[in-house]
């Protein structure tokens, strides 16, 4: 009887930590950079041969959002980015991310351009100083350079209008 309870209690081990994984939200992947400051860019633009770099940003409230032409998920949230920039005064940039120039131009003419400033991460690199783990991913930071928010996945209209409207807000009003 006692050789069964060893592997019994094995088995309920396993199904508990299955149980608490199962009820865990994939969104919720905590980032190391909420609360302190961005890693710095210095990126090529999409569109010219000028850079982008921190101090293009330095005292402003503004939106990182990571993104590819090859992205599905991208896709998805861009008409709610182009939504959102036609009627937000917010610095929104972009970061294209292991994507090509040629597929990338093409992607936003066909979409539109929400995009204030589109940076260039065509190897990947600075997405892994920001900690992506895919795309999309979106960022929010603070005048000080602070990341305050990010967001793992597609921005809809109720991620819009219940967390990054109210907190840029929130930020827009901080002196």
């Amino acid at each position: 009887m006692t050789r069964y309870l060893l592997p019994l209690g094995i088995f309920i081990l396993l199904a508990s930590f299955l149980a608490i994984g199962l009820n865990l939200d994939p969104r919720e992947v905590p980032s190391p950079f909420v609360g302190k400051q961005a890693p710095p860019l210095d990126l090529p633009r999409l569109y010219n041969a000028d850079r982008i770099t921190s101090n293009d940003l330095k005292g402003k409230v503004w939106i990182l959002n990571v993104w590819a032409s090859w992205c599905v998920s991208c896709r998805a949230e861009h008409p709610v980015l182009n939504e959102y920039a036609a009627t937000s005064d917010v610095t929104l940039v972009g970061l294209n991310y292991k994507d090509t120039d040629v597929d990338a131009k093409r992607w936003l003419a066909s979409l539109g351009n929400p995009y204030h400033l589109i940076a260039v991460d065509r190897n990947g690199d600075t997405g892994i100083e920001w900690g992506v783990y895919g795309v999309p991913e979106t960022f929010v930071i603070d005048r000080n350079g602070v990341v305050i928010y990010k967001h793992i996945g597609p921005i809809d209209e109720g991620v819009l209008n219940d967390k990054i409207k109210p907190l840029i807000s929130e930020l827009e009003t901080r002196s």
